[in-house]
């Protein structure tokens, strides 16, 4: 049998739990009704696929895809009336290999590939620049961009195929 934890530490560790997940640390998961504030597809759908914006008020918004996600930074107002870039806490990918959430902002996208997201091209996220550069050849990219590169047109160009 395990000793049992005294209470001054069980309780330590539910509120540093707690406060990562509230800092950003630990991305929030959608709900099987959660609707991406873009296109209105359901997330849960899209596993491989999902993004988030979490607020600092501890809402989030979920979508099919970082192409969405950009779109919804892009135009706050139109897709998040009342909120601004400053109310967000953390934004997060999920990372093409390992399907796993990662820090958007830390993130490299390939584009143009021959791998479709749920609603065609897509820019698909990396942790590392050398996974994306690996990927980029293996599935036909056009290019890699950093977070800081990745701009609304540039989404709502690849909904038109267009990669530059």
């Amino acid at each position: 049998m395990l000793p049992r934890l005294p209470q001054w530490l069980a309780a330590g560790a539910i509120w540093l739990a707690a406060g990562l997940a509230m800092a950003g640390a630990l991305p929030p998961k959608p709900g099987e009704r959660d609707l991406c504030p873009v296109c209105g597809m359901l997330v849960s759908r899209y596993p491989h696929w999902i993004a988030v914006v979490a607020y600092r008020d501890g809402h989030a918004h979920f979508f099919d895809g970082a192409k969405d996600l950009f779109k919804y930074l892009g135009n706050l107002p139109r897709y998040a009336p009342g909120r601004s870039a400053s109310d967000i806490a953390s934004i997060w990918v999920t990372e093409y290999y390992g399907l796993t959430r990662i820090d958007a902002r830390r993130a490299f996208y390939v584009i143009g590939s021959d791998i479709p997201g749920p609603m065609g091209h897509e820019f698909v996220a990396f942790a590392t620049r050398a996974d994306a550069e690996d990927f980029l050849k293996e599935h036909r990219g056009r290019r890699i961009l950093a977070f800081g590169e990745v701009t609304a047109e540039l989404a709502a160009r690849l909904d038109k195929g267009l990669f530059d």
